[in-house]
């Protein structure tokens, strides 16, 4: 009896490796090129985040898995995306210049469009294609809003990291989620590619 317990703990084991290792570089395909099943890859990867998370620390660098994992979802999410109605566009507060003049309310920062920052440019492209605009300063306030507002569509501009945290977070909940990755990571002075946010939200735009 124990015998065979044995061997079906070691056979789960050897498959749940190689489903990992085979969902891992389909995520790295991801960054280049259309993937197929990248919604079953996506769950495999969730549902072992944390020994792989921990593989990572140990042995490379986890914004690498961060990465993939983003850029998997994304795959997974876009026809998805793409048929939400109502949307909502998250930016952290690290892009804001140091000597915003905004204030903080439950919602986040409010923007005021002084223009010294790109949040101005963000905001006025959000509103041009129908989104909900939202600097946050934690997931706290993420919380506060999507309790508050109906949406079926998110998009967050964040690095990789805080992006799947999100993803992870509100999957199964029917809000379908897209993330846009920043240029460099930091807690202030952080940059985005603005063209890029510019292009995909025009690009789901046009799917509508």
């Amino acid at each position: 009896m124990y015998n065979l317990i044995g061997k079906v703990l070691l056979a789960f084991v050897i498959i749940s490796v190689l489903i990992s290792a085979l969902a891992l570089f389909v995520s790295r395909v991801s960054l280049t090129r259309h993937v197929w099943l990248s919604g079953f890859f996506a769950n495999v990867l969730d549902f072992f985040y944390l020994p792989l998370k921990y593989l990572f620390c140990k042995f490379s660098d986890p914004r690498i898995l961060d990465k993939w994992m983003v850029s998997l979802k994304n795959a997974a999410n876009l026809s998805d995306f793409a048929g939400t109605e109502k949307r909502l566009l998250f930016v952290p507060h690290c892009m804001r210049s140091l000597d915003c003049p905004a204030y903080a309310t439950k919602y986040g920062i409010q923007c005021k469009s002084c223009g010294k920052c790109v949040f101005n440019q963000l905001k006025g492209d959000a509103e041009k294609y129908g989104y909900e605009f939202y600097i946050v300063t934690g997931s706290s306030f993420v919380k506060n809003i999507l309790k508050d507002i109906r949406a079926d569509g998110v998009l967050v501009i964040a690095c990789d990291y805080e992006i799947n945290k999100g993803m992870r977070s509100l999957a199964g909940t029917g809000i379908v989620t897209y993330g846009i990755p920043m240029l460099n990571d930091g807690c202030y002075n952080t940059k985005v590619d603005e063209v890029f946010v510019a292009d995909t939200l025009q690009k789901f735009s046009q799917n509508e």
